[in-house]
């Protein structure tokens, strides 16, 4: 049987190279489940290969895709036939912009039937990220302040959310006033519009923490809006860049030199390659729970579109104000 793939033979723009291509679906090898995917994102962060950024260590061709949530038709050796027919993330194998990924069982995240593929498929780059970031990585808990910029993303989102179950104080900088209600809802302490005035952003932080300053800062955007972010940190505390939607890095290690602030640049991979299986499963564990519960909530989709119409996705999920997640569909045959 052949399948649908979206592949990319040179890097650029993705409207440009990326390309639906058939192939014959994949067999699972020794330690292996294929599973025939329904739903998968379109995130910034799919992109972002595709364009060339990590081409020192992607091999080409490629398959975009980094999230998807399916059923698995298939198990290779050594794997339990109980697999087939589960539904579950077929995460850190192939990419998942195509009909059938093949995903390393033992990674594999098996998903209660209480959550739509639309939520379903959102589950892991952005939650894991943040859950990740605040507890293991920035060590943060109950009472600890941390600052957040661009905050109105999906991954700012997420984070107002999990900061509240972790009792931390999040203050969210966001670019527009229009954002401020839906932060607070979320979960927010406080949250700053840019829109609102040109008040010194340490100013109004020192105020808000009676004048320690925040415990950690997560920066999104990089360059001089980093620098403003981290200046915000008390003596002694951390700071972790993990975007650059600026186009900029940070730069200004002088200032968290003389801060003693423990700066990091965070990569996901980076924990991916040091974590055990029992503790990846776990951290899925916490958040499904986390969505059971209602205590996070997972973006809304504002609109599907089958696989084969990838390019009016792209274009659609980079449309400057779009709000909600652009989802590829595939029907299982």
């Amino acid at each position: 049987m052949s399948s649908t793939a979206i592949s990319y033979y040179r890097y650029g723009e993705p409207l440009e190279v990326l390309k639906q291509v058939r192939r014959l679906s994949p067999i699972p090898g020794k330690g292996e489940v294929a599973v025939r995917v329904t739903a998968r994102p379109v995130n910034p962060s799919d992109l972002i290969p595709v364009r060339g950024a990590y081409a020192h260590r992607i091999a080409l061709p490629a398959i975009a895709g980094y999230e998807g949530v399916g059923i698995v038709e298939a198990a290779g050796e050594g794997v339990s036939e109980h697999w087939i027919g589960m539904r579950v993330l077929p995460l850190r194998g192939e990419g998942t912009w195509q009909d059938t990924v093949l995903s390393p069982a033992c990674w594999a995240v098996p998903v209660p039937s209480f959550i739509p593929d639309g939520q379903a498929c959102q589950l892991y780059i952005n939650p894991v990220t943040s859950w990740v970031l605040c507890t293991a990585r920035l060590g943060l808990g109950a009472g600890d302040c941390l600052l957040l910029n661009a905050a109105s993303s999906a991954f700012g989102k997420i984070t107002a959310q999990l900061a509240s179950v972790l009792g931390i104080r999040l203050i969210a900088i966001v670019r527009q006033h229009s954002r401020v209600e839906e932060l607070y809802r979320l979960g927010a302490w406080k949250v700053i519009s840019e829109e609102a005035g040109s008040h010194c952003l340490q100013d109004i932080v020192l105020e808000w923490t009676e004048g320690r300053g925040a415990d950690a800062a997560v920066d999104c955007i990089g360059g001089t809006s980093a620098t403003s972010l981290f200046s915000c940190i008390r003596s002694g505390g951390r700071a972790a860049s993990i975007g650059l939607l600026s186009g900029k890095p940070f730069t200004d290690y002088r200032l968290v030199q003389n801060r003693r602030i423990q700066y990091f640049v965070f990569h996901l991979r980076h924990w991916l390659s040091a974590v055990s299986s029992e503790e990846w499963h776990a951290v899925f564990r916490q958040l499904i729970e986390l969505v059971q519960s209602g205590r996070l909530v997972l973006p809304s989709v504002s609109r599907y579109y089958d696989l084969d119409n990838f390019r009016t996705a792209l274009t659609d999920a980079e449309r400057p104000g779009h709000s909600g997640k652009i989802v590829l569909v595939s029907r299982l045959i």
